[in-house]
């Protein structure tokens, strides 16, 4: 049985697995962190070339994040020593910054979670580095086509299921593979609260859609099939044949007649080739 809390001030803030409705103070908090979440990533796209090192990346998202009046949430979260999750061809998610540097061909997701007056701005983005084969760079179109397909499902009276069964079918469509072992998640004064939003499903299943509802949707496609394996570090995720993989994620709130989006890039760079 889902159970479903409208939030006001008696609310506890911390997870109980109910799903939390939201207002509009919320999602006008939601909005800035939002916001400085999509600046974040704009800020990067000249940066994001062969040769750059993704210890640095994190940097100037570290830096990036507090002159905007930020925190990185993944700072210090569980042991997290990092500003930003950077995953590089076949790492899947949760990449963690270090001297390795950007390759001619790589395809890179950048993951940023600013903190703002409370509120979790949760967003990533592909890159392109250099000049990129066709195959990467038809799963990194693919993969942005299965966000906003999932997006295009949420609105109220539809299904978590209907949001995965749209970004399913695109993706199987094309032949990929849809990554089952993470998924999105409610936020907003918590990094991570219900509902989990999970990418592959039947429509009309999972918890119903509510205005008031603000979650995540970030699909991680691969190339090759759906599997991946954790590595010895307890954080980086890979595709467990080797094969490429791309994500993209937005943070939304679902309205009376659809949702908003709270990350969209104010320059316009929502899919590469950005400039």
């Amino acid at each position: 049985m889902v159970e479903y809390v409208t939030v006001t001030s008696e609310t506890p803030e911390g997870r109980t697995g109910a799903i939390k409705l939201h207002g509009p103070a919320a999602f006008a908090g939601m909005h800035r962190a939002g916001r400085l979440a999509a600046e974040t990533l704009d800020m990067l796209v000249p940066h994001m070339v062969p040769g750059v090192s993704t210890a640095e990346i994190d940097r100037l998202i570290y830096d990036f994040v507090l002159a905007g009046g930020g925190v990185p949430a993944t700072l210090g979260y569980r042991g997290y020593t990092h500003s930003t999750c950077i995953s590089i061809n076949h790492v899947v998610c949760h990449g963690i910054p270090s001297d390795k540097t950007l390759k001619d061909g790589d395809i890179v997701n950048v993951d940023v979670t600013p903190i703002v007056d409370g509120w979790h701005g949760d967003t990533s983005r592909m890159y392109l580095i250099g000049d990129v084969p066709l195959k990467a760079r038809r799963l990194v179109e693919v993969t942005y086509e299965c966000l906003m397909l999932g997006i295009e499902q949420a609105k109220p009276g539809n299904h978590m299921g209907d949001v995965a069964n749209a970004i399913q079918r695109h993706a199987e469509k094309h032949r990929y593979g849809v990554v089952r072992d993470f998924c999105g998640h409610g936020l907003g004064r918590l990094f991570h609260d219900a509902p989990e939003v999970v990418h592959v499903g039947r429509p009309g299943t999972g918890p119903e859609l509510k205005p008031g509802m603000i979650f995540t949707i970030e699909p991680m496609i691969n190339i090759g099939r759906p599997d991946v394996k954790l590595l010895d570090d307890g954080w980086t995720a890979v595709t467990r044949d080797r094969s490429l993989s791309a994500q993209f994620e937005h943070s939304i709130g679902i309205t009376d007649d659809g949702c908003e989006i709270f990350t969209c890039s104010p320059k316009g760079y929502h899919q590469p080739p950005y400039g």
